[in-house]
């Protein structure tokens, strides 16, 4: 590993199914001034778990804690019951541990506060607080 030229970081996060839809006319030109989307981009086509995986690859070549010259990638996996897998795979540049572990912290609370700005929703199994609030609605 420290021959190497960084430590891998391979993390997904579950995206909600429900939750993936076609971007507005007003999200799209949002995006476009943002960069995440282009004037070649077939735009009546865009999703939004498209543009989170865009953003989030501007994000990690963006970022000068992560080896550029190694793979960079954002990609989906398998749907599962538990969502849309979204997978990130880096390097980062620090090979020592805690500096490894903070960025891999780091960079997954950036994905986790930026997934909600698309419209997105974190899978997440239901459990105590959820079901209770569900019986009070019935």
């Amino acid at each position: 590993m420290f021959e190497s030229g960084g430590r891998r970081i391979k993390r997904s996060i579950n995206i909600d199914m429900t939750s993936v839809r076609f971007c507005t006319p007003a999200e799209i030109e949002l995006y476009r001034q943002k960069g995440i989307i282009h004037d070649d981009d077939a735009i009546e086509e865009l999703t939004n778990i498209t543009l989170l995986r865009r953003s989030l690859t501007k994000y990690l070549k963006g970022n000068p804690r992560i080896n550029q010259d190694l793979m960079v990638m954002v990609r989906q996996l398998q749907p599962t019951p538990h969502g849309m897998p979204l997978e990130l795979y880096f390097f980062s540049a620090d090979k020592q541990w805690i500096a490894y572990e903070t960025l891999q912290a780091d960079v997954f609370d950036y994905v986790m506060a930026l997934v909600p700005n698309f419209g997105l929703k974190v899978f997440q199994s239901p459990m105590g607080e959820d079901i209770k609030e569900a019986g009070l609605k019935s």
